[in-house]
């Protein structure tokens, strides 16, 4: 899924060719963030970031304080940039924040666009131009950068001469080479780790008896803290629209519910998850509006349990604002198609059918409820819940009569899905008497 964003880092025999993957095993240490170097005293370090989705404030700032790091700690020789990504979300400023610390660097800063199919696009494409050593993968593409971002008087024109087409169109990695937009075609990472200066170099014997260079320089590779990682999952496009869907559909359940359960507090939190993706990307407040207002609409032929104009609105609203969300943002064709479906069965087929099954019985409107006895599930002063024939329910009681926890209790009225309910014992007398006034004599 585009939207569900990988972590920011791999093994380091993930990241090599299979040839040196054993040998690089035995003779190279991969450090962890925050331990000590080791033998980056001997042949220095490269500090490495894997960006993939993407790129916004968090990634960003990930990347930044990796750059500062590694130019303050001794022994760091580059930073290396993974890429995998389909645009930046940050806005001009940042975007332009970023690259000048990228280029003016102490240290070099270094991009491979790899594995094979990443995509360097949009502002991830103005980086990556700007930069001084940048190889891609075959069957990697780049381009399609739309209007330059970045600040004309500092880093000049980033389409023009062999580049001319790369704000409309993507370039393959030859392309790209014959273009001048990246350095050399490096097929796995541990390649362009070869031909970057700085790394130091070594000839090994691999499992196949063949002689193959290896860099002795080690990798450290960083990793986003696993609080950033969700965050920076929940602002992908794909995961924020769900996030989303599923949130109006726990919240409207939970309405129609007779009981106040989990999917009330799951709704509320994919909704606060949802909101911050929605707030870090460029998204189209009307349309986010649209898919607000069909939730609501949703509600007026649930309520009678028969899906009628009402659900076809709704869907209507749904599918327009599912579809205009994002704005230059693209939207993966298959969270749409879940959250699309997912919606219209929840809403044609599923809530009827529950509104039916739990309040469309002869309890309603025939008050075989009433006189029933039950256990509050919760202190009633003067609203609550409460089991009646083993099944919850909201419930009320007079104010005169709290009922505690674990009390029984009597159904006297029904108010829409609401008990009205009284205490076995000790009843408000005014409500009681008000009771028997509605009661045949």
């Amino acid at each position: 899924m585009t939207g569900i964003l990988a972590l920011a880092g791999t093994s380091a025999l993930g990241f090599l060719s299979p040839a040196a993957a054993a040998a690089q095993e035995r003779s190279r240490e991969v450090v962890a963030p925050g331990a000590q170097p080791g033998s980056c005293a001997d042949h220095g370090c490269i500090r490495s970031v894997e960006v993939s989705g993407l790129i916004d404030p968090i990634v960003a700032d990930h990347i930044s304080r990796t750059v500062a790091e590694a130019q303050r700690t001794p022994g760091v020789r580059a930073v290396l940039l993974t890429l995998n990504s389909p645009g930046v979300v940050l806005d001009d400023e940042r975007l332009d924040t970023l690259a000048r610390l990228l280029v003016d660097s102490s240290i070099p800063v270094s991009a491979w666009i790899g594995p094979s199919g990443a995509t360097a696009l949009g502002g991830a494409a103005e980086l990556v131009a700007v930069l001084g050593d940048v190889s891609a993968a075959p069957g990697s593409e780049i381009g399609e950068m739309g209007d330059q971002r970045l600040d004309r008087a500092r880093f000049g024109d980033i389409a023009s001469g062999d580049r001319i087409e790369m704000s409309t169109r993507r370039y393959s990695a030859e392309e790209a080479l014959s273009a001048g937009i990246i350095d050399r075609i490096a097929p796995t990472g541990n390649s362009h780790l070869i031909g970057m200066s700085g790394v130091d170099v070594e000839d090994v014997v691999d499992k196949d008896g063949k002689t193959v260079k290896q860099p002795r320089t080690v990798l450290v590779i960083g990793k986003l803290p696993l609080p950033s990682q969700l965050l920076h999952t929940m602002a992908s496009p794909a995961v924020s629209y769900l996030l989303l869907a599923v949130g109006l559909g726990l919240l409207i359940f939970e309405f129609f519910t007779a009981g106040v359960g989990i999917a009330g507090i799951i709704g509320a939190g994919a909704l606060l998850g949802s909101g911050y993706g929605l707030g870090v990307l460029p998204v189209r407040p009307w349309a986010v509006a649209l898919c607000v207002l069909a939730a609501v609409v949703f509600c007026f032929d649930i309520a009678v349990g028969v899906p009628r104009a009402w659900t076809a609105i709704g869907l209507a609203l749904w599918v327009a604002g599912s579809i205009f969300l994002f704005d230059g943002v693209g939207l993966p064709w298959f969270a749409l198609l879940v959250g699309v479906l997912g919606m219209a069965v929840a809403m044609v087929s599923g809530m009827p059918a529950m509104v039916r099954a739990r309040f469309g019985t002869p309890t309603i409107g025939r008050e075989h409820l009433i006189g029933k006895l039950g256990r509050a599930t919760s202190a009633i002063e003067p609203d609550g819940t409460v089991v009646i024939d083993g099944s919850p329910w909201r419930a009320m009681t007079n104010r005169l009569t709290p009922i505690a926890l674990d009390d029984e209790v009597r159904v006297v009225a029904i108010d829409g899905l609401t008990l009205e309910v009284e205490p076995l014992e000790g009843g408000a007398r005014d409500y009681r008497e008000m009771r028997s006034k509605d009661r045949p004599s």
